[in-house]
């Protein structure tokens, strides 16, 4: 196998392979130990995280969630009580105040003639890349889209971490058409729902390109993206091709196997073990990879749920597996958008 397709095989040291359901993924031994951080909570069983899931995801009713959780209700936890423990508390997940002084952002509209018309979104840039000479430092670029549920305050929170990273980045809110995220989950998966998945995706388009063509930006850029962002950071390394320099999907769906050979950028994938529907599907994304001679990283973290990066719901997230794909995050990106 060309090492570029290689996960890593000079770190094997540090991984381990599972034969799940036919295929072989491969493992992060690094995420190991018992020991729990402040931001992780275990009180519900995983079957009830399932149907949180499936409830955020649009499966199933606001009423069948309700439903369901009650089948978990165990001693000195009752069903109401499971369904807060599921419920993001953004707050408490938030790394970077939004008036931190080392960065510097702003809610930008842009035109998105092919999508809803136009759409708003959170721009992000070190406050040293614009203070410290006459003009802005020019800078690499990442788009960051957020999960079905619109540009919520963990997704904001995270295009501060890039900037931190000395990145730029753009969060679009592909609900800009119904009124943006309206403060809730619940009432932001209702609206996604509503609004064409073709103008999402051409809105998310728009973005990337106003971002790769500004002045502030070297033209380089790449995209991340978390369950519906995930998937779309697949789709836009098809759309884009050579106009996208990297992807890191987190926990999404891969781009169809007839398409994966207009990419042109390097694809770092990453899932949770316990995500077995995106797990049991990677092997053949990866086979598309290989026969693309797509330049690529996969990378499965063992215990961990679908959301395990989502620092703002405690029952999903996993320190050790987000620590550990973040790092790999800004390294794939400082390799192939900055590099």
């Amino acid at each position: 196998m060309d090492k570029r397709h290689a996960m890593r095989q000079a770190d094997t040291r540090q991984r381990c392979l599972l034969f799940y359901s036919g295929g072989i993924v491969q493992l992060s031994s690094q995420h190991r130990g018992n020991t729990m951080s402040s931001k992780e909570r275990r009180t519900v069983p995983v079957e009830a995280i399932e149907i949180y899931n499936k409830y955020i995801h649009g499966e199933i009713s606001r009423r069948a969630f309700l439903n369901g959780a009650k089948k978990f209700a165990v001693a000195g936890l009752t069903a109401s009580a499971i369904v807060e423990a599921l419920m993001p508390n953004y707050a408490m997940g938030q790394q970077i105040s939004r008036d931190d002084e080392r960065i510097r952002a702003s809610y930008e509209t842009l035109p998105s003639p092919d999508g809803n018309g136009y759409v708003r979104g959170y721009l992000v840039r070190p406050f040293s890349a614009d203070s410290r000479t006459e003009t802005p430092a020019q800078l690499p670029g990442i788009i960051v889209v957020h999960e079905n549920r619109g540009l919520n305050p963990h997704t904001e929170d995270v295009a501060r971490r890039f900037a931190l990273a000395n990145f730029m980045a753009f969060a679009p809110d592909v609900l800009t058409s119904v009124g943006g995220y309206p403060g809730d989950d619940f009432k932001g998966g209702q609206l996604f729902s509503q609004i064409d998945n073709g103008k999402k995706f051409e809105d998310i388009v728009a973005s990337a390109l106003w971002l790769k063509n500004r002045p502030d930006c070297t033209g380089k850029i790449g995209i991340t993206g978390f369950c519906y962002g995930g998937g779309v950071s697949n789709q836009m390394a098809v759309r884009l091709g050579a106009d996208l320099a990297a992807a890191v999907p987190f926990y999404g769906g891969a781009a169809p196997a007839a398409e994966v050979a207009k990419i042109k950028a390097a694809i770092l994938i990453q899932h949770g073990a316990l995500d077995t529907r995106l797990v049991d599907a990677w092997p053949e994304y990866q086979a598309a990879l290989i026969a693309a001679n797509v330049t690529h990283e996969g990378h499965i973290y063992p215990n961990a749920l679908h959301g395990f990066f989502n620092d703002a719901t405690p029952e999903r997230y996993s320190d050790a597996a987000a620590t550990e794909a973040w790092t790999r995050t800004i390294d794939w990106f400082n390799k192939y958008v900055r590099g």
